[in-house]
């Protein structure tokens, strides 16, 4: 199998920035934010943009974690998936802007999948979906309101991305191809 490397540590950080910048703009600041990451990279992704956006906007953001392991509609296919933590903020989601924070979107599913499980915990105003890589072949209709990178992909192919914090190195790489 092949590998190639798509996004270096350099620009996962670049894209991480414009992203908080772009949900700041689209927020029109950070009141009432929550950044709510999808384990396991989603989770230090939304964490990283929590402090980008604090920095940026000179005020704490919410950040915590949305486990949708029991939303998933696969689970007959993948039983052995290991429910994570869901931790929601302590001021909770009713009323907010919502964004929910992954690293890849590939079909859409695992999305579908948070819609329902953040449903099950409150009732945000708005809420809104920021990747960092965006792949291409959706079998939902969704869209990511902020994108880190579009990378075209064979549906053979997968992505691997990979952080400082759990991986001890960092970057995005796309793996296998030979549809």
């Amino acid at each position: 199998m092949s590998a190639r490397i798509v996004l270096h540590e350099a620009d996962i950080r670049r894209a991480l920035t414009r992203i908080a910048h772009e949900i700041l703009e689209s927020n029109r600041g950070a009141e009432n934010l929550v950044l709510l990451g999808i384990p396991t990279r989603g989770v230090p992704l939304a964490q990283r943009l929590g402090v980008l956006i604090s920095e940026i906007a000179q005020t704490a953001v919410a950040v915590g974690a949305l486990d949708v392991t029991l939303f998933r509609d696969d689970l007959s296919k993948h039983p052995t998936r290991t429910p994570h933590r869901t931790e929601i903020p302590a001021g909770g989601v009713d009323g907010k802007t919502v964004v929910i924070v992954d690293d890849v979107l590939f079909s859409g599913r695992s999305i579908r999948a948070a819609l329902d499980a953040l449903q099950s915990i409150g009732r945000p105003s708005v809420v809104r979906l920021a990747i960092l890589v965006d792949r291409g072949h959706r079998e939902l209709p969704i869209r990511p309101d902020f994108v880190g990178k579009n990378i075209p992909s064979a549906r053979s192919e997968r992505v691997f991305v990979r952080l400082r914090g759990d991986d001890g190195e960092e970057f995005v790489s796309i793996e296998g191809g030979d549809e």
